[in-house]
């Protein structure tokens, strides 16, 4: 499942916001890294998403993105502002839409293309769900519908962003915050959408705004409760939360990878690996496009040999216990599908 985890300054070590992500997509979905200069666009030019046409935007930012290869928009990206943002499937009451919309991750590419700090992520993703809607399969394989939440940072801010299908609700974060397939945010909020409490009234959810909560209100409970987004997200809630203060990118690293398996063959020198290269990315932050450039291309070179050796220390090593039956199949015939050779 999805994990999008953010502490702002207040909980740092070095006094910066630290946003991180985990996605949980298909087996034989490849995720695509993309890089896309800024540019300026004509008048009356459009921009094809996913599935729609819209307007494009006088100019868009550059934008750093980890997406699925066929779909237009990214679950996780960052721009030349510092802006980051990560989105969940959340699963609500509110039907959703079949019919080709805005998918969640289109939303998150237009607005790191048109914000240049969270805030402004918060009011780009808003006015363009009220204009176009969000809806459209979501799956490679198997077709999947679901709602979006939103974490979004820049260096100095953070905000969650909740949605069912028109409805949201917004909240600035000072401190720590996570989220993890389910809707969360209660009865105290800093933006909403105008018909949030209207609707859960008119559907008989809640009496009205003295005991309305969104995610009680708006929460479908069979997908929600078998995501167990309420477990996981406490679990990393609780691993950021002790370091408070102290939380550095390899906290949140490690928050985002707690489970165990076969990792232990490799995870020390994974770890001083990881440890090598975010703190070389941090020491080169001011410097020249170029250097930093190499310095990522040869991060990337060492992370692929690093790889390499780990899968044949991992292929050689017995696992303690073997997974269930349905398990097993499931992934043979993902590897089947992806035509990987058989252990």
């Amino acid at each position: 499942m999805c994990d999008t985890v953010v502490a702002t300054a207040e909980a740092t070590a070095d006094g910066v916001t630290v946003f991180g992500k985990n996605s949980d997509r298909e087996p034989n979905e490849a995720q695509h890294l993309l890089y896309v200069p800024a540019a300026d666009h004509p008048p009356d030019s459009h921009v094809q998403c996913t599935y729609i046409t819209i307007p494009q935007a006088a100019h868009t930012h550059a934008i750093l993105l980890s997406k699925p290869f066929w779909m237009w928009g990214a679950e996780m990206g960052a721009n030349e502002h510092g802006v980051a943002i990560g989105n969940e499937a959340v699963f609500a009451k509110v039907p959703t839409q079949k019919k080709g919309a805005l998918l969640g991750m289109d939303l998150l590419r237009l607005a790191l293309e048109r914000a240049a700090t969270a805030g402004e992520a918060v009011m780009v993703i808003t006015e363009l769900l009220a204009a176009y809607g969000q809806g459209g399969n979501c799956g490679l394989q198997h077709k999947s519908f679901y709602h979006n939440s939103f974490l979004m940072a820049d260096p100095s801010s953070a905000w969650v962003l909740e949605t069912a299908g028109p409805h949201w609700a917004a909240r600035q974060v000072h401190g720590v915050y996570t989220i993890s397939n389910g809707l969360t945010l209660g009865n105290e909020w800093d933006l909403a959408s105008p018909e949030l409490v209207a609707y859960a009234v008119q559907k008989g959810w809640r009496h009205g705004r003295e005991d309305f909560h969104f995610a009680r209100c708006y929460s479908d409970f069979l997908y929600t409760t078998f995501s167990d987004c309420r477990r996981r997200r406490q679990r990393s809630a609780d691993l950021l939360s002790a370091q408070w203060g102290g939380i550095t990118p390899g906290v949140v690293i490690a928050a985002l990878r707690d489970y165990p398996s076969r990792i232990q063959v490799y995870r020390a020198e994974r770890d001083a690996l990881e440890a090598q290269l975010v703190s070389g990315a941090l020491d080169r932050a001011g410097h020249p496009a170029g250097e930093r450039a190499a310095f990522a291309a040869d991060g990337f070179a060492q992370a692929g040999e690093a790889e390499a050796r780990w899968l044949e220390q991992v292929s050689g090593t017995s696992m303690r216990s073997r997974p269930n039956w349905l398990y097993t199949r499931s992934w043979n015939r993902a590897g089947r599908q992806a035509r990987m050779p058989a252990e």
